[in-house]
């Protein structure tokens, strides 16, 4: 178990630099006390943020989800959309589209919802607009994921928000995947859209909280 994702090592290390370099300025400042102390809690601060933000806690998916019909959340956060659209990037059909909005407290590795080949990649750049407008969906930057199961095609995207300003993502065409595989991540605050095709069955309503590898959000016919 890796206590920091490697996604996030870069940021992380950056962060502990920081952190590091407040408390020697701490120790030095020690005959002034006020100043002392703010620097070291300042340092504590950004290291106990560090830490938290780039957590990278394991997760058991569920066994519904060796049947290859059960999609998993492929985010932590709260389900703020649930509706119908047009998906004509991957699936290129009528979709249901179910939006997961992640604050900067929650888990931010992505994972897997569903087990296939990956067919289709693409990053998007684009705007910065709040993650839970309807419109950031498709205006904002992000990468859409395309797989296809036994069970038909399913499509998921990363989005940015107006806080969350990159995205990391390792995944590659005609890769081989298992539902609950970690694939990257996005920092700091974001959205995952999880776009089904039209007869699939959604099992969470708007408001729900729902967790990566773990929850269950939807069944393929």
């Amino acid at each position: 178990m890796s206590l920091i994702t490697r996604y996030g090592y870069d940021n992380f290390f950056v962060l502990l630099g920081i952190s590091i370099l407040l408390g020697i300025a701490a120790y030095w400042a020690r005959n002034h006390a006020v100043i002392s102390v703010v620097l070291g809690l300042l340092g504590a601060l950004i290291i106990a943020f560090a830490f938290w933000f780039f957590r990278d806690p394991e997760r058991m998916p569920p066994l519904q989800v060796l049947d290859g019909r059960h999609v998993l959340a492929p985010a932590d956060g709260r389900v703020v959309q649930i509706t119908e659209c047009a998906e004509e990037e991957y699936l290129a059909d009528t979709a249901i589209q179910v939006s997961i909005f992640l604050s900067p407290l929650d888990v931010h590795v992505n994972r897997y919802p569903i087990g296939g080949v990956i067919e289709y990649v693409r990053y998007h750049p684009g705007q910065y607009l709040v993650a839970w407008h309807p419109k950031s969906s498709t205006l904002n930057e992000r990468t859409t994921i395309g797989i296809r199961t036994e069970r038909g095609k399913i499509a998921f995207r990363q989005i940015t928000g107006i806080i969350a300003r990159r995205i990391v993502f390792d995944s590659k065409v005609g890769q081989v995947v298992q539902a609950g595989e970690r694939f990257g991540m996005m920092k700091f605050g974001s959205r995952m859209d999880v776009l089904l095709p039209r007869q699939a069955t959604v099992l969470v309503r708007e408001g729900d909280r729902v967790r990566a590898a773990e929850s269950i959000i939807a069944r393929l016919p």
